[in-house]
């Protein structure tokens, strides 16, 4: 029971390492865009939350 627990965590966490870094580029293109948005909005005088 012990080892088929630590097979799926040590299988999780590769997949999770793997996905990250093939991941990280987009969710930091998609947080970089995010800001920009942000910016925009305040500089044309709305509210930026709504």
């Amino acid at each position: 029971m012990l080892v088929t627990i630590a097979w799926i965590l040590v299988v999780l966490w590769l997949l999770g390492f793997l996905g990250f870094h093939i991941l990280g580029g987009f969710i930091h293109i998609l947080l970089i865009v995010a800001v920009i948005m942000f910016l925009i909005r305040v500089i044309q005088g709305r509210n930026p939350i709504s």
